[in-house]
């Protein structure tokens, strides 16, 4: 490489990493903001944060890269355009073809980084982020109860609560509140009430079956909590219940708008990082009632049970971004075979792009340095929305997926062409002279 053509390629170079690291920093704030938003809405646990934000931002490299490739050569050329470097270069006979040569080497370069981008580390990427993001959602959803935080099942009608933890995983003071206003009518449930205890009060009578509490913890899931071996009382919030003392079996279900809290004093979580999960509770209280209404019902146990059935999360990476190459060759999925033509579309982006930005770069004298950024970016704005509407196009099966994306390339690349015609013409162009 001549002494010349090192000076254009390191001035690109240079300009190139600048501007692609300032765009990789607005990036990642970015990313930031929006990781650290869904880690506090679904509890993320910490250490996911930071691999979540690489992950996921490599996956933006694809445009971040060639976009600075086109700026750093309007940048670049704009300089030495404005410096009247250009002029003294020209004059040493190096027309076009003298300026492309070197960045032409770096073109190169990038699109051999885009097609290990795009072909390998960004779909291995997004597959990983999805398996960080699943195990995150698992271990928030079905991990254990941290004490002193609440943890909320499905849309946040069952609400576990415990004051501390022991060594053993033995849960105390623990409170459950179940809002069952927002299910559809429970199954009718049947509770069998036996026959007085003297505990100091004639008002209770033995709940030997216990009662069952139904809710939902998440959409299609459900909550049936069950109190055995304690004491019923029922009353309203002015005057004592009467004693419930005959032995029967009675139906009861949660009226619409009912609330339930269980009081315990300890409980243990069995099966933990489970969909299906039980919360056994130890020697509490179970109240039931409409809030306002007045009316109540209160159980005393030895021991309940409240089983919570989760919606299984779906840890496969199935989107087409996250698929190997591979696959998508095999796939005559249309948004597969989109997703193909994207990853292939991104290297020759970059060199398209090359194209145009060596036209567009030329300044006429006494114009700014920057004269011509604005109409780079627009052109670069119009080239990436033909790109995401064929895209669009071939997914949905409107457009044939042998034409693809390809025609927007060819647009692009005639146009690029045209101008290298209008700016450099024929009896203008030199060939390269020897600069030593």
């Amino acid at each position: 490489m001549r002494t010349l053509d090192r000076y254009i390629f390191r001035e690109v170079a240079v300009t190139w990493v600048a501007v692609t690291g300032v765009l990789l920093v607005i990036l990642l704030s970015n990313q930031l903001a929006r990781v650290l938003s869904q880690a506090a809405a679904n509890n993320f646990p910490r250490g996911v944060v930071l691999s979540l934000i690489g992950l996921t931002s490599a996956g933006y490299l694809t445009v971040i890269v060639p976009i600075g490739f086109f700026l750093a050569i309007m940048l670049a050329l704009g300089r030495l355009y404005h410096e009247s470097e250009m002029a003294a270069i020209q004059s040493c006979g190096v027309g076009p073809a003298g300026l492309f040569r070197p960045i032409a080497v770096l073109g190169a370069a990038i699109a051999a980084l885009l097609v290990w981008l795009s072909f390998w580390a960004i779909p291995g990427a997004a597959a990983r982020a999805q398996e960080i993001r699943t195990e995150a959602l698992r271990e928030a959803q079905f991990g254990l109860l941290e004490p002193g935080r609440f943890r909320t099942f499905g849309a946040g009608n069952v609400v576990f609560y415990a004051e501390r933890v022991d060594e053993n995983g033995i849960l105390h003071n623990v409170n459950v509140f179940v809002d069952h206003s927002q299910e559809e009518p429970a199954p009718r449930r049947t509770v069998r009430e036996e026959g007085a205890r003297d505990e100091g009060s004639a008002t209770q009578g033995n709940a030997t079956a216990g009662s069952a509490t139904q809710g939902n913890a998440t959409a299609g899931g459900a909550a049936q909590g069950s109190a055995t071996q304690g004491s019923a009382t029922q009353g309203s919030g002015t005057s004592p219940g009467a004693a419930e003392t005959s032995e029967r079996a009675r139906p009861r279900a949660p009226a619409a708008g009912t609330v339930e809290i269980w009081v315990a004093t300890r409980a243990e979580q069995r099966g933990a990082g489970q969909a299906d999960q039980t919360f056994i509770l130890y020697d509490g209280e179970r109240y039931e009632g409409v809030p306002g209404s007045g009316e109540f019902r209160i159980i005393e146990f030895r021991e309940g049970g409240i089983p919570i059935r989760l919606a299984q999360l779906n840890g496969r990476a199935d989107a087409s971004e996250a698929k190997p190459t591979a696959q998508l060759w095999r796939s005559s999925d249309p948004k597969d075979r989109a997703e193909l033509q994207w990853r292939l579309s991104t290297p020759v982006l970059a060199l398209t792009l090359m194209v145009l930005a060596v036209p567009l770069a030329r300044l006429r004298p006494r114009q700014g340095r920057f004269g011509r950024i604005g109409i780079a970016i627009l052109a670069y704005f119009v080239y990436s929305q033909l790109l995401a509407a064929a895209r669009a196009w071939v997914e949905g099966g409107v457009v044939p997926a042998f034409v693809g994306l390809w025609w927007v390339h060819a647009i692009a690349l005639c146009a690029g062409l045209w101008l290298l015609a209008r700016e450099y013409p024929r009896g203008n162009r030199g060939r390269v002279a020897a600069v030593a």
